[in-house]
């Protein structure tokens, strides 16, 4: 493939295959990347607009290609600009809730917010995401907009209990795990220690998920009944706006 591009290609479409292959490549490597940080949040979509412009280029000098092409950031933009409706709670919470059981068992990995390693407040926010896409891919854009705040903004566990960006509300709920009544809070409700080093994430009827860094893996455990010592840590207790 290469030999034909430096032979058989006339100049003219050699730099615009090249920047196709080249940013495609980079798109699709920090799209992989379990991390969430500045370089996947600015590295992607300048390489996404890069691969688009060497493909408007490659397809100038047709014009239905051009057009179809040049008219790819319109439909990539659809979601985000259709008209916003109240959010189906019900299947927010069910969609959110098994995001985060689906993790159990990934490795921890600080920063990480996918299947091939993920932090504490990586999987509350991944599984958040998730559940609105559900929703931004079934025509409500709203959900697709909350979708892509959340993804630009990375919310750490001191974050979460700070109420960053309106993105959560303290419910008042205080204390040690192993003395909150699981009555007082709600599924989906995130406990952020006080130091804001971690979250836990209660999953309804006790249970409560964490991408815990000493065990090195998603583990879900009840309070009273595992010894886990984040159990054992003073935390207060905070709510995604999108849940009240």
């Amino acid at each position: 493939m290469w030999r034909r591009l430096r032979d058989d290609v006339p100049m003219s479409r050699k730099y615009p295959i090249r920047l196709v292959l080249y940013a495609g490549a980079l798109a699709a490597y920090l799209a992989w990347q379990p991390l969430h940080n500045g370089w996947v949040r600015y590295g992607l979509p300048l390489a996404l607009a890069m691969t688009w412009a060497g493909a408007v280029m490659l397809a100038w000098e047709r014009r239905k290609w051009r057009v179809a092409v040049m008219g790819l950031p319109l439909l990539v933009m659809l979601p985000f600009i259709m008209p916003g409706r109240e959010l189906d709670a019900p299947r927010l919470t069910d969609r959110y809730l098994a995001s985060m059981r689906g993790y159990e068992g990934t490795r921890y990995r600080w920063g990480g917010e996918g299947g091939l390693g993920i932090d504490c407040s990586g999987l509350p926010r991944r599984a958040l995401r998730e559940a609105l896409l559900d929703q931004a891919l079934r025509g409500n854009g709203r959900a697709a907009r909350l979708w892509l705040e959340q993804w630009w903004y990375d919310t750490s566990a001191k974050a979460m209990s700070e109420g960053y960006r309106g993105f959560t509300r303290p419910t008042g709920v205080t204390g040690e795990l192993v003395t909150i009544d699981p009555a007082t809070v709600k599924a989906g409700d995130l406990a952020v220690t006080q130091d804001g080093r971690h979250v836990l994430i209660h999953l309804g009827d006790g249970a409560w998920i964490q991408a815990d860094p000493g065990e090195g893996k998603v583990v879900i455990g009840r309070p009273g009944k595992d010894q886990n010592p984040w159990f054992r840590s003073g935390v207060t207790v905070h709510r995604w706006e999108v849940f009240w």
